[in-house]
């Protein structure tokens, strides 16, 4: 090569480079508040938690109260599949002979919790029974250890050797199960994507422990008591509120009213199943404490705890709404809501908590003769080894129930071949996305400037989209002299890492508008983001449907600007099915085309690669690919070209097949076409 034009090369080579690092430093520039995404968010999902309303009457409350436990285990609990599991024929079988200890036998089982779902159990019975006695069912939370705890240990004997049959199990990812990493709870909404409820997994395994301990002749159906720490305290009043054949609760550390979680998101914000999608849209846990009533109750927190549910702020609200229930009930009956609060050091079920609740079972169970000192169990606490009940083979997790649920959807895949037909189903199932995946009907929009600047001969404009009164999303516009398009692009890794593709598309003369939607780039929330996602969901939102909102939204304000629809790119899987939500339910007028990198070729990719909701919260939306899988979407946003670039060859599988509907349509189109 010439020696001047080498040099003249290696100019536009560097002209290059420092023009994409200027583009790069202009998509960086901050353009929020670093406190408004986790603001806007608490606001967002604190408004919408349903509030507790207590009529003036005892009998309009108690009316009030079986419609809500219905509409919860209904609308929440038992959807999908788990309808049916609610029905199964309990199945109950004992693991080995029972362990004689002093006072006391260690009965190990295993027991069913949907069909080919088993757990393990252990009942601790007195050697001698008089009559019917009183039953305790132990729930645990995330100790490691699960069962083999020293403490619930110490518990069940000590209930055991003064006349209370106590049993506990396992529970989902901790102790004997803690190996099996598709027990994690944040697998558990791969459930949740198929239609069906995970949280019901977690209901009906202590429920049928319950069901276990009242099928016991021996036991009295009307003493028996449900405790456990953290999400053993979660788990206890879950089932206590939901189940009023327990007849004594009393949850430790547990739990705490949603609007006092977003106040408190570096504590309280819970896990999959203690923020189950919707439940919070219907009833906060202010309700499911309600629902207690009249039934002796004890609320104990810990003031020193140094995980979540602090006394100082979590359970003076339940107890002020809980109390107007209990205040309508008679004078004997009002005084039965208690509270306890525990000094020692952190995130305890300690001998002061566990002698609390020995006192409310001495008060209401044995007419004031139980011991409360418990004697050691010196030499009788047991090994994990020791406790080991080995479970069948083939035993379900979360993620192999969810390929199972999986395997047949979605549900009416197939389209219409006739065009009306085709026109027609495209409308109806248009609607149906937009309702299952709550994407906002269009707001209110404001673009409002945050700085312009010149980069050679493209201006730089620095703005913020506010939608109605509730987000605000940080975008960049780069507009080069006479542009013919506009491309709006969506990154997984954010704005800041589009600047080499930006730098192309200048370079082919079109405008670019660089967005952060909901939870992405700028507009991501700093801590535990996740589980404000699992909040937003929680309140009967989705946080895909406000990031495909956030992307018609903008959309939408650059058609209107230009006076043409906007072509849309999402780099990265998770943005990738936003935009295409977006696509497959905006006007044609407002997203003309869509380009998508690296996108999934199916929903049932997230269920293969046991993604967790930790990892990628916005694709475990309730029950979407019961209705729609990718290529359903696509088929929804045609005749608009959508194009996967670089496709996998799971992608070409998938979309085999959806060029003949665009054709069905009058337009030639193969979306994994070069």
């Amino acid at each position: 090569m010439p020696r001047a034009l080498l040099l003249f090369a290696l100019v536009v080579h560097v002209l290059a480079a420092q023009t994409a690092a200027d583009i790069e430093a202009a998509l960086r520039k901050p353009l929020l508040d670093p406190q408004q995404p986790v603001l806007e968010v608490q606001a967002f999902t604190a408004a919408r938690v349903a509030y507790l309303s207590v009529p003036e009457r005892l009998a309009e409350w108690e009316t009030k109260a079986a419609d809500l436990r219905r509409a919860v285990l209904e609308r929440v609990v038992f959807r999908g599949e788990a309808a049916r599991w609610r029905n199964a024929a309990p199945k109950v079988e004992p693991v080995g002979e029972p362990i004689r200890g002093r006072g006391y036998r260690l009965q190990k089982l295993r027991y069913q919790v949907i069909p080919d779902l088993w757990l393990p159990a252990y009942r601790y019975e007195p050697l001698e029974r008089r009559g019917r006695v009183p039953a305790v069912l132990n729930v645990n939370g995330h100790e490691g250890e699960g069962v083999a705890t020293p403490y619930i240990q110490q518990r069940c004997i000590h209930l055991a050797r003064n006349g209370v049959v106590a049993l506990t199990f396992e529970w989902f990812g901790r102790g004997a199960l803690a190996d099996n990493e598709n027990f994690n709870h944040y697998r558990m909404p791969q459930v949740d994507l198929t239609g069906t409820s995970g949280v019901a997994l977690f209901f009906l395994a202590h429920q049928r422990a319950l069901d276990l301990l009242i099928a016991d002749p021996q036991v009295d159906p009307r003493r028996i008591a449900v405790t456990g720490l953290s999400g053993g305290g979660w788990q206890t009043i879950f089932l206590s509120a939901l189940d009023p054949r327990v007849a004594l609760a009393n949850p430790v550390a547990g739990y705490s009213s949603y609007v006092t979680r977003t106040q408190w998101p570096e504590l309280d914000l819970g896990d999959s199943e203690q923020t189950p999608s919707d439940l919070a849209a219907l009833a906060d846990y202010t309700h499911l404490t309600a629902l207690l009533a009249p039934r002796p109750s004890l609320l104990t927190y810990n003031q020193k705890d140094t995980c979540c549910f602090r006394a100082d702020y979590a359970y003076t609200p339940l107890l002020q709404a809980a109390g107007r229930v209990y205040a309508l009930h008679p004078p004997g009956e009002r005084e039965r809501l208690r509270y306890h609060v525990n000094y020692g050091p952190g995130h305890n079920y300690d001998a002061d908590n566990r002698e609390a609740f020995y006192r409310m079972l001495r008060e209401f169970f044995f007419s004031g003769a139980f011991p409360i000192q418990e004697e050691p169990a010196d030499g009788e606490i047991r090994t994990a080894a020791q406790l080991a009940a080995p479970l069948p083979a083939g035993n379900l997790d979360f993620q192999s129930l969810a390929l199972s649920l999986s395997k047949d959807l979605p549900r009416d895949a197939n389209w219409p071949g006739e065009r009306s037909e085709a026109l027609a189903w495209q409308q109806i199932r248009r609607a149906e996305l937009r309702a299952l995946a709550r994407i906002p009907a269009p707001a209110r929009r404001e673009l409002i400037p945050a700085g312009e600047s010149v980069l050679e001969s493209v201006r730089v404009r620095h703005a913020k989209l506010r939608l109605g009164q509730e987000w605000t999303l940080p975008l960049v516009e780069f507009v080069p002299e006479q542009p013919r398009e506009t491309a709006l692009l969506v990154a997984d890794e954010g704005r800041g890492s589009l600047a080499a593709r930006v730098l192309e598309l200048l370079r082919e003369g079109r405008r670019v508008v660089a967005l952060d939607p909901f939870y992405f780039g700028e507009s991501k929330i700093a801590r535990r983001d996740f589980l404000f996602a699992l909040l937003v969901a929680g309140v009967g939102e989705r946080p895909l449907g406000l990031q495909a909102g956030g992307i018609e939204a903008a959309a939408a304000v650059w058609a209107e600007l230009t006076g043409q629809p906007v072509a849309v790119e999402a780099h990265g899987p998770r943005l990738s099915v936003a935009a295409l939500g977006a696509a497959a339910t905006a006007s044609p007028a407002v997203i003309g085309a869509l380009d998508l990198y690296g996108s999934f070729g199916s929903l049932k990719e997230v269920l293969e690669r046991n993604l967790r909701a930790d990892q990628t919260p916005e694709l475990f939306c309730f029950g979407l690919l019961e209705r729609f899988d990718l290529r359903q979407m696509v088929a929804l946003a045609a005749p608009r070209p959508v194009r996967f670039l670089s496709p996998d060859e799971r992608v070409r599988t998938e979309m085999r097949g959806v060029s003949e509907f665009y054709r069905t349509l009058g337009r030639d189109h193969d979306p994994v076409g070069r």
